[in-house]
């Protein structure tokens, strides 16, 4: 009998909570905090043939759920190559040219068998906290090969029927400064593969195997379905839209991220073609990156649409391998999270000409992905990695949010208390950023203010790998553009600023000295002389947007009573 919707209902909600426990799991044994306290992982479930996801937690990061077929892939790429899957197997890569993403984003991939048979595959990725290269937390804003960024693992069996390969763990703790870290990161990845495998086994108990893969199809379907309606509701023709990166870190040249949107008949092609070419420094990304961030870009747009893979059937990406949205091995990858940034903006840009009543202005596109390192008092190393928030977009219901995060993901920031508790750092300043978000009838978000001071004795090493130091984010029907980012830190000659706007490498702060973070904020949707006085009066009281900010932006004035007035 088919599957009447209300049990369709039911195995939806009972897949979507198998992730969500998966993911609580991790979160709750994870060592390192950017996973534990900033959640960046995620896990599913597969198909057994194609490696289409089938099902994503809702709590996941958004932007691995494509990236993760392409790695489920892989391994049945190896596997059919090489032969020999058993129950109890378990793949471990870090490959971001077979699966997406970068070097420090660890899957974990394995079999689903029923009765002998193959029936899916559960993944698990993460972001672990060291994996060697040139800079701790190898965000390294000069590599210009992807060994300089880290060590790189093609698919290999972790686990073999049930058994650990121990040879695989050596080589895991001999190339990361914090192994301790990592080690705790992959069990809690494994118990939550262990756990998800139960979880689904009680599942197919319950309901059988032909009515969950029956289930599966339908909801690919029915993403299908809504997707291709949504697309519909476009006028059909062309959209161009562009926007930049300030460099690669390596040679100080914008990088153009173009496309041309076409809608014809409920499908939708995004062509990257006229992007630049692959670049020196670790902002190229892998077409598995690419299709996975048009995927985010496409849920932000249309969210009543399922997550699983039947949502890119009415899409076809172009990015070509002459561009650095299609770059191959060994092209630097790090920065990743930089290049779909700017991706995601230039197709929320081309969607707001489709629909322009429906345009967003661009968030603050950057992670300022930022570590320090050095040795404490007992000689051993430590490692602090973060990401940092900032102001999103106006759009044409609201203000943009505040110190938010990246439309790339679900991450929290890791809480300065446990950075402040794991390393040798203080935090003094953790503030809004006051006149950071576009002016417009409804402002941008506003970004933030990052004071952190060495504690540590000796030298301090400080990485940066960030983006929109010269190209603000910008904004739409008639507002105007976000703040630049900002990045300073105290030298014994004074305070220095990077060279590249954004990215800096091989630079390093002293006990009692300090660093300065100043996030975008987002761009502003309208024309700001339309703003509500009473709206402005409010931003002036609550600091979002100053005294001079106000006359010059929105035209409105402080009187010597405290009123005001345009």
């Amino acid at each position: 009998m088919p599957i009447d919707p209300v049990t369709l209902a039911v195995l939806k909600g009972r897949l979507e909570q198998i992730a969500d426990e998966m993911d609580a799991t991790l979160y709750r044994s994870a060592f390192n905090p950017i996973i534990a306290e900033a959640r960046d992982a995620c896990h599913g479930v597969y198909d057994a043939t194609t490696g289409d996801t089938l099902v994503q937690g809702t709590k996941g990061l958004p932007i691995f759920v494509g990236a993760m077929a392409f790695a489920v892939r892989a391994v049945i790429a190896k596997v059919a190559a090489e032969g020999g899957l058993d129950p109890g197997d378990t793949f471990l890569f870090n490959d971001p040219y077979d699966g997406g993403t970068h070097l420090n984003d660890f899957r974990l991939v394995r079999p689903v068998f029923r009765d002998g048979r193959l029936f899916c595959w559960l993944a698990s990725v993460g972001h672990w906290l060291d994996i060697g290269g040139n800079v701790p937390g190898n965000y390294n804003p000069r590599a210009t090969e992807s060994h300089q960024e880290g060590v790189r693992f093609p698919p290999v069996k972790l686990i073999r029927a049930g058994v650990m390969q121990q040879d695989i763990l050596d080589i895991l703790a001999a190339n990361s400064r914090v192994p301790q870290s990592n080690w705790g990161d992959l069990n809690g990845q494994l118990n939550a593969l262990d756990l998800g495998e139960r979880r689904l086994a009680e599942l197919l108990d319950a309901h059988g195997d032909a009515a969950v893969a029956e289930a599966f199809g339908l909801l690919m379907d029915r993403a299908e379905a809504l997707m291709g309606a949504e697309i519909a509701a476009r006028p059909d023709g062309t959209y161009d839209f562009e926007d930049f990166l300030d460099n690669d870190g390596v040679v100080d040249e914008p990088l153009r991220i173009a496309l041309a949107m076409r809608i014809a008949g409920g499908r939708m092609v995004l062509d990257f073609s006229r992007s630049s070419a692959p670049c020196a420094g670790p902002v190229n990304i892998s077409v598995a990156t690419t299709v996975a961030a048009c995927y985010v870009a496409l849920k932000h747009a249309f969210p009543d649409v399922p997550a699983n893979a039947g949502v890119l059937r009415p899409v076809e990406v172009i990015a070509p391998d002459t561009t650095l949205l299609g770059a191959k091995a060994p092209r630097p990858v790090a920065g990743y999270t930089e290049t779909i940034l700017r991706l995601i903006g230039v197709i929320f840009g081309a969607l707001g000409q489709a629909r322009p009543e429906r345009a967003t202005a661009a968030p603050f596109g950057t992670i300022n992905a930022l570590s320090l390192s050095g040795q404490r008092a007992d000689g051993t190393r430590w490692v602090m990695f973060s990401f940092f928030g900032g102001g999103l977009g106006g759009n044409p219901e609201s203000d943009g949010l505040h110190h938010a995060n990246n439309p790339i993901s679900t991450a929290t920031i890791p809480p300065v208390e446990i950075l402040e508790a794991a390393n040798p750092v203080m935090f003094t300043q953790w503030a809004l950023r006051a006149d950071s978000g576009g002016p417009g009838l409804h402002r941008g978000g506003v970004g933030a203010v990052y004071g952190i001071e060495a504690l540590a004795p000796g030298v301090t090493e400080i990485a940066l790998l960030g983006e929109r130091g010269r190209f603000a984010p910008f904004g739409v029907a008639g507002g105007g553009p976000g703040a630049m980012n900002a990045f300073r830190w105290d030298t014994a000659e004074g305070v220095a600023t990077p060279p590249m706007a954004s990215k800096v490498v091989g630079v390093s702060i002293r006990q009692g000295q300090r660093l300065r973070l100043e996030s975008p904020g987002g761009g502003g949707w309208g024309d700001p002389l339309l703003r509500p006085v009473e709206a402005v009066a409010r931003d002036i009281r609550l600091g979002f947007v100053g005294a001079e900010a106000a006359i010059r932006d929105y035209g409105v004035r402080i009187a010597a009573d405290g009123s005001v007035a345009r």
